[in-house]
């Protein structure tokens, strides 16, 4: 398991709580122990990366709870809920919600241990997917707007003099700016130019939906 990755146990059973934490020891997993969702809440940090093993039925803020309100920060913590045998239509609705797995009381270590790598996982895979993107918008928004507007004609297979007519400047103008956006964009050929343009329009839908 990943050491900067935590497992964070939320569960009102102090006995559940400390055997998780005995368990994540085992394999070396850093975890935090809360023992309520409000517990939890007021501790939330976004940045920090792992996976969040839940209680589904807790008095005061349920797990369900907790998720509502860790959807509305955007939180992109994967969430394991644990549940009783009663909440597997509760779980079901967590699921829908975004949640990403849940396990029924009672379960075996090494199916949680198995749950709870495949949740660190796709933490990991998530975060490098966001940072790609960050890095990618950071790269486009330091082109200038006659720079954006030459990258996408260049990405669409426009030629440099069509493009310079279009926009009523000389082609060689067209080919200082193509060299500066390749230059700020960091790419060497018109291949990687268009996968830059494709990705950047797949995160555009992405972020829409």
């Amino acid at each position: 398991m990943d050491e900067n990755q935590t497992v964070f146990i939320v569960d009102d059973d102090e006995g559940i709580r400390e055997g998780l934490a005995l368990l994540l020891e085992t394999v070396d997993q850093p975890c935090e122990l809360y023992s309520s969702a409000v517990e939890f809440l007021d501790a939330y940090e976004p940045d920090k990366s792992g996976c969040l093993v839940l209680d589904i039925r807790m008095p005061r803020m349920t797990g369900l709870d907790l998720q509502a309100r860790l959807n509305e920060r955007q939180s992109k913590l994967p969430i394991i809920f644990i549940t009783g045998h009663g909440d597997i239509p509760m779980a079901v609705e967590a699921m829908r919600r975004g949640a990403i797995d849940f396990i029924r009381k009672p379960f075996r270590e090494q199916d949680l241990l198995d749950r709870i790598n495949e949740a660190l996982q796709y933490d990991a895979e998530k975060r490098e997917q966001h940072s790609s993107r960050d890095a990618l918008s950071g790269k486009l928004a330091a082109l200038t707007e006659r720079e954006r507007q030459v990258f996408h004609r260049v990405a669409d297979g426009e030629m440099n003099k069509v493009i310079g007519f279009d926009l009523g400047i000389s082609q060689r103008t067209v080919e200082v700016h193509r060299s500066q956006v390749m230059k700020k964009l960091g790419v060497r050929t018109l291949a990687q130019l268009v996968r830059i343009k494709i990705e950047a329009e797949m995160n555009e839908q992405s972020s829409n939906s």
